[in-house]
Parts: C-alpha cells; sequence; structure tokens
C-alpha cells in the first residue's frame, strides 16, 4: 500500500519523532526513519528538531537533512532561535514551526496544514511557560489556531514544556479538539501514552533522539561538573549508543479522532 492511501476502515496515520540531539540524533534519525516509515506506514511524520544543531537550535541546511530523511514537518520549542542565522532563515522554510505563542512580531509560523491522503492536517506547536521564559498564553493560542480552521478534522499539536501538568492540562484542554496532543522538551520519555476520553491521544512526554549515556543527550562528565560547582559551562552533545524515541498514532479519519498511541522505541549504535 503507497503510503499516502488510507486504510480501508479510513486509518490515518501519524508518527512523531521526539526531540533530536546534535550530530549522533540527526544519524540515528537518518538510519531509522526511511526503515520505520517503510514498516509503520504513517501518512505523515512529524519530528522535533529544536535541539539538532549541535544540541542546541536548527540551520536550513539541518532541515533539509531532516527533511531528506523523511520528515514532513519539523516542529520546534524554546532553543529554536539559538543559531543566529536562522532567524532569518525560519521563515522561508516550509513546514517548519516555532511554538505559536510567540509574540507575533517573531519570525516564522506555529502552524501549517498539509494535504495528503485527500485529507487537510493541521500541525501546530505551542510552547509552556512555567520554568520557560514567559511567552503568550500557549491556551489562547489553540484556541486561535483551531477557531481559524473550523473544517479540519485532524489535528496534531507538540505541546513543548517543562511542567508536566501544564502538558497534561494542554491535553485536557483540546480533549476532543484535535486528534493529539504529544508533549516534548524534558527528552525523558514517559509512560502514559493514552486515548483521552473525547479522542485525542495524550503522552506527556516522547523523550528524544539522542545519546543514551548522558543527561538528556548532554556530556554527562560537564552536566556534573555543572551541578557541583554551580558554575556555567559550554555544555556538548555526548556520544555512544543513541535512543530512538517516537509515537505512532492512528486517528478515524471521518471524525479526527484518535484511536490509539503507542510507543516506537528504537537504538542506534
Amino acid at each position: 500500500m503507497h503510503e499516502n492511501q488510507l486504510m480501508p476502515d479510513g486509518e490515518f496515520r501519524i508518527l512523531f519523532v521526539a526531540d533530536v540531539v546534535g550530530q549522533p540524533g540527526r544519524d540515528a534519525v537518518k538510519a531509522i526513519v526511511p526503515a520505520l516509515k517503510q514498516e509503520l506506514q504513517p501518512h505523515l511524520t512529524v519530528l522535533n528538531g529544536e535541539n539538532a544543531a549541535g544540541g542546541f537550535g536548527l540551520t536550513a541546511k539541518i532541515v533539509a537533512e531532516l527533511k531528506g530523511a523523511g520528515a514532513d514537518v519539523i516542529t520546534s520549542g524554546n532553543h529554536v532561535f539559538a543559531q543566529k542565522e536562522f532567524v532569518a532563515d525560519l521563515p522561508k522554510l516550509e513546514r517548519v514551526l516555532r511554538p505559536a505563542n510567540y509574540p507575533p512580531p517573531a519570525p516564522g509560523q506555529g502552524w501549517c496544514t498539509v494535504e495528503v491522503a485527500g485529507h487537510q492536517v493541521l500541525v501546530m506547536n505551542l510552547i509552556g511557560r512555567i520554568f520557560l521564559d514567559s511567552l503568550d498564553d500557549p491556551f489562547r493560542a489553540a484556541d486561535a489556531i483551531l477557531s481559524a480552521h473550523p473544517g479540519t478534522r485532524i489535528a496534531f499539536c507538540d505541546m513543548h514544556a517543562e511542567a508536566t501538568s501544564e502538558k497534561a492540562a494542554m491535553g485536557w484542554y483540546l480533549d476532543g479538539r484535535v486528534s493529539a496532543v504529544v508533549g516534548t522538551h524534558t527528552h525523558i520519555p514517559t509512560a502514559d501514552a493514552h486515548v483521552l476520553p473525547k479522542g485525542t491521544a495524550y503522552v506527556t512526554d516522547v523523550g528524544m533522539v539522542g545519546p543514551r549515556d548522558g543527561c538528556i543527550g548532554m556530556d554527562k562528565d560537564v552536566v556534573i561538573q555543572r551541578f557541583l560547582t554551580g558554575v556555567p559551562n559550554r555544555f556538548v552533545v555526548a556520544s555512544g549508543p543513541v535512543t530512538f524515541n517516537s509515537v505512532l498514532v492512528n486517528i478515524d479519519a471521518s471524525t479526527g479522532r484518535a484511536t490509539s498511541i503507542q510507543r516506537v522505541d528504537r537504538e542506534h549504535i
């Protein structure tokens, strides 16, 4: 079956790949995503790339690399503007999102629509405000985006946030209004993937695609020294085996309600 064809029962599948960390994460994406797409046959593949450039930010070149590996839409988070040149590059890039609740003058946009398998799919990117820079209200940003797309049944939300309570609250707030809310940012996968009562698939944090033997993808010795001394130092991406975290969301295309969400985890040596 061609990946843009729906299953006979009208099932629409979205593969979401967790925060990609540095070169090791990008190498894992290139090694795993093509085979995973062949195996799972998602109609749409969304990937969070905000840590893909040396652990902090994105570049236009890396965007092309990730799309070449199979990403259809790239989301981000608090590090989206960490690479200075990306501020000017972002508005030129299709299907590359920064959180929608950045103030309006910020470059880029926080949502996009993709037509695939005869369906319009809305993808939106939000960022939390607890323990992060206080930006605009993500709940009202979600309302505004959904109000502007009243006829779109299939909608997917990457909620990039530190606090589990804020991500959980967004899941409940959007239950029945979007097909899925997936949490990103902490790089630690959670075991709570499930479908909420009104049909929204939810997971607090998908995890990461990054070095397993580090501190959330960063060199453990550098991080430990920071904790021991309190002295700021430059974090660097760790090395070694890479953990690959993702989720597959199955959606009833006729209603936009999720029927299941399952973790898809791999390891890249």
